[in-house]
């Protein structure tokens, strides 16, 4: 480099590490994360400025989104914000809502920020009282969680679900990946190599201990003196360790056995968890509600639970090292492996160990893998997602492939098929798939999220029914043959028996042509008059070929001025009324409700066409 541009050069670092750091801040807000770490490839100088300049990565977590209030507590619980910002950046994708197909009432879940962390609940289909979304909780029940460490890395993962006796539990796990474009979320089995530096000897310690353990250092102030401590041997050098076979993707097992792995697995890792942990909120409730000293609390437990547990890995060699350590209970048939709870004798009550299993129990079926063909996932050109794969991998290649096992959640990007705005979904996979929300803008002002009920006035019941089922509709715009169409998707559906596909058109409505119908009623319930602003020709749903191929008749939508939408069917009259909603204001005021067990609370597979909380609402006696 000549020296007149080494010295521009010079001189220009120079100048840009003289700006105070208040100014730093403010440039570094018109930067990316990316951009910022680039920044610091410079020269070294820029390197440290960058580093430790908190105000820098401070505004870097605001773009990401979080609630601003929540930065200062959030970091008194990582490193620095760089590292928060590291674990913002990483779990941002997984935030929006995600669906499955089954059951056809709908299978929603929406993924919000918690405390240092992001959770995922589920939407209960349900019914509205008089008042509406205006003042009824929406039902929810948890799904997953993933917390960060003390650096800043998304590493602990938290499943949730119903255990034998109707019990809240948890099922620890790992994060295996999460791409940045994430549509789909897959719930698996992860087999590795332990790491010589962090045996997996806590995992047999009792359940009351480790609970015992993390309770009696509980620290009144909050997360600002949590003490991390390194439970590795700093004087010890691990041993090399053998080179490890290839591994095998979960997804090459066949269907049962990645359903017998998965229902093996959560039942040994299950934790039963502590009143005072079962009934804290995971994200900040609406006022008057001051859960920070809740959330932050929690969160601290957690991670030194999932510390000492080694994230809940599972060795497969316990069972060699410690016979008898837990009964096997015989299942009735050879073909399916049992998945209740193992009962363990004495005080020595296990956390996680999958030891008797794979010495007794994955016999049974390593060498009965089912063979059936798994239909790949259809890509945009025509092949399968994985045609390469000529046949199904073997159980016992797929375990042999590492001597620790858990469950795992990975995030990842497929070339999916969809029809309209609704993604075509394998019927055997256990995953979610993320729902495509536009951004509302001038031109798509009705994009996003609604919810809504049957009947006029909105909300209000009628003689025969106190409640009225609440339906949630994605309203999304698309160009077909130069026209264009507003079409508003089903993803819930609050009644007792499914009336229309799961992922089915309410109605469509086309843009460019304006209805000569006038809108049936003339007040609302205040009664205000009601003053239509736009109304479009359409149609609506209605009984076709059969329940999974519905027809369509005429109708028209109308624009309200009070930010209403009102589809009206003109045959029938009927008419559904639609408001737009913020779902995590929602969920912040809602409550909480029992969930089913681990692997369907996930993804339910099972077809069903009736409302399959009803049975856990009814029969709960919870007292969230």
């Amino acid at each position: 480099m000549p020296d007149g541009v080494a010295a521009q050069v010079d001189c220009g670092s120079r100048l840009f590490l003289a700006l105070p750091d208040d100014v730093l801040a403010l440039v570094s807000a018109y930067l990316r994360p990316l951009d910022l770490c680039a920044l610091a490839l410079c020269c070294r100088g820029l390197r440290a400025a960058v580093a430790s300049s908190e105000k820098a990565w401070l505004a870097q977590c605001r773009r990401l989104g979080p609630p601003a209030h929540a930065l200062p507590l959030w970091r008194e619980g990582v490193r620095s914000y760089r590292a928060l910002c590291r674990f913002l950046a990483a779990v941002a994708p997984l935030l929006g809502v995600w669906v499955h197909q089954n059951p056809e009432l709908g299978n929603v879940v929406s993924v919000l920020w918690g405390f240092l962390s992001v959770v995922g609940v589920r939407i209960i289909p349900q019914e509205l009282g008089p008042l509406g979304l205006d003042a009824g909780p929406l039902l929810w029940a948890p799904v997953f969680e993933i917390l960060a460490d003390a650096d800043g890395a998304p590493s602990c993962f938290f499943h949730h679900g119903r255990g034998d006796h109707g019990e809240d539990c948890l099922y620890p796990g790992s994060v295996q990946s999460i791409d940045p474009s994430c549509n789909i979320l897959l719930l698996e089995v992860d087999v590795h190599l332990k790491d010589p530096a962090f045996p997996l000897d806590t995992l047999h310690l009792p359940r009351s201990q480790i609970f015992s353990a993390v309770s009696d250092r509980k620290d009144p102030t909050l997360v600002r003196n949590l003490h991390w401590s390194d439970s590795s041997n700093t004087n010890s050098t691990p041993s090399a360790a053998p080179p490890s076979p290839p591994s095998i993707p979960f997804s090459r097992l066949p269907f049962n056995d990645r359903r017998r792995l998965l229902d093996l697995v959560t039942g040994r890792v299950r934790l039963e968890i502590p009143l005072d942990l079962a009934t804290a909120p995971l994200f900040d409730r609406s006022p008057p509600c001051d859960d920070a000293k809740l959330l932050a609390r929690r969160w601290s437990e957690l991670v030194k639970i999932h510390e000492q547990i080694s994230g809940g890995r599972i060795d497969r060699k316990a069972a060699e090292l410690a016979p008898g350590f837990i009964e096997h209970a015989p299942t009735a048939n050879g073909d399916v492996i049992s998945h209740h709870q193992i009962t363990v004798s004495g005080k020595r009550k296990a956390l996680v160990s999958v030891a008797a299993y794979l010495r007794d129990g994955f016999k049974q079926f390593m060498s009965r893998s089912n063979s059936s063909k798994v239909a790949g996932l259809i890509s945009r050109n025509g092949n399968s997602w994985g045609s390469a794969q000529k046949k199904h991998a073997q159980l016992h290649q797929f375990l042999m492939s590492g001597d620790a096992v858990g469950l795992s959640l990975r995030a990842a990007h497929m070339r999916l098929t969809a029809y309209r705005a609704w993604p075509d979904m394998h019927d055997n996979w256990f995953a979610l798939y993320k729902l495509p929300m536009q951004v509302p803008s001038a031109c798509h002002e009705h994009a996003g999220l609604w919810a809504g009920t049957f009947g006029w006035p909105p909300g209000q019941p009628s003689e025969d029914k106190p409640g009225k089922a609440l339906f949630f509709l994605l309203l999304s715009y698309e160009e077909v043959e130069e026209r264009t169409l507003l079409v508003a998707t089903k993803i819930l559906e609050g009644t007792h028996y499914v009336l229309h596909p799961n992922g089915s058109a309410m109605f469509i409505a086309k843009l460019d042509e304006t209805s000569s119908d006038a809108f049936p009623w003339e007040t609302d319930s205040e009664p205000l008059q009601v003053e239509v602003e736009q109304s479009y020709s359409g149609e609506g749903i209605a009984s076709g070929y059969g329940f999974r191929y519905p027809g369509s008749k005429p109708g028209s939508l109308f624009v309200l001025q009070n930010g209403l939408l009102a589809f009206v069917w003109k045959e029938s009259r009927s008419v559904l009324t639609l408001q737009r909603i913020d779902l995590q204001e929602l969920l912040k005021r809602g409550e909480r409700v029992p969930m089913l067990p681990p692997v369907a609370n996930f993804s339910y597979l099972t077809k069903s066409y009736s409302n399959v909380f009803a049975g856990i609402l009814s029969n709960s006696n919870c007292s969230y």
